[in-house]
């Protein structure tokens, strides 16, 4: 296939996608190295091999997963041209995104009533770790409220419908990459103590 070939709304599309995941590579990496840097750390004679994962964590995965379920209910919705089912999956998600940063702030409040603290003399290498990781995610995850944001902002002046959806598209795919990020981090964390 010559990619020379299609409409320019085509090619800017595909463009704007590859561009993207240019990104979601980059962020990819970050993460890798971060993770890499845990394992590495393991070593450490003060490593806490043993430490008990916050309840918030758990709920906070489950609520990150639900996210994703209602932005895809929204992007197929809006596919559809049902504008008051994609009208409530966006604001679920935009809900859910909400609920999962105040999680991840009780698993902080919970760390820290527990005796485990980010930096100081009370603090370790391990929850230092867990408090970069959750961070880097967090702020990964701001972007994707402004995107979200966006998306919202859009349907509501009926900028997306069937045929024209690449700024939904562009921003599921956002939306998804921050969730699936946040699984992988969750699993590695508990696994990998």
């Amino acid at each position: 296939m010559d990619l020379t070939q299609g409409t320019n709304r085509y090619k800017e599309g595909r463009a704007k996608k590859m561009m993207l995941w240019f990104g979601i590579v980059s962020m990819v990496m970050m993460f890798a190295g971060l993770t890499s840097a845990y394992v590495v750390s393991k070593n450490r004679p003060d490593w806490i091999s043993d430490l008990a994962m916050p309840q918030s964590f758990y709920w906070s995965t489950i609520v990150i997963f639900f996210s994703s379920i209602s932005l895809i209910i929204a992007e197929r919705a809006v596919k559809r041209n049902n504008r008051s089912v994609a009208t409530s999956g966006l604001l679920g998600t935009l809900g859910l995104s909400f609920l999962f940063i105040y999680l991840q702030f009780e698993t902080f409040n919970q760390l820290i009533s527990s005796g485990y603290y980010f930096t100081g003399s009370e603090s370790n290498v391990t929850t230092s770790f867990i408090y970069v990781v959750v961070l880097a995610h967090l702020a990964h995850l701001a972007g994707g409220i402004v995107v979200l944001l966006v998306l919202i902002y859009n349907h509501f002046k009926q900028r997306y419908y069937a045929g024209h959806t690449l700024g939904l598209e562009l921003g599921t795919i956002y939306w998804h990459f921050v969730d699936v990020l946040w699984i992988y981090l969750f699993l590695f964390l508990y696994f990998f103590r």
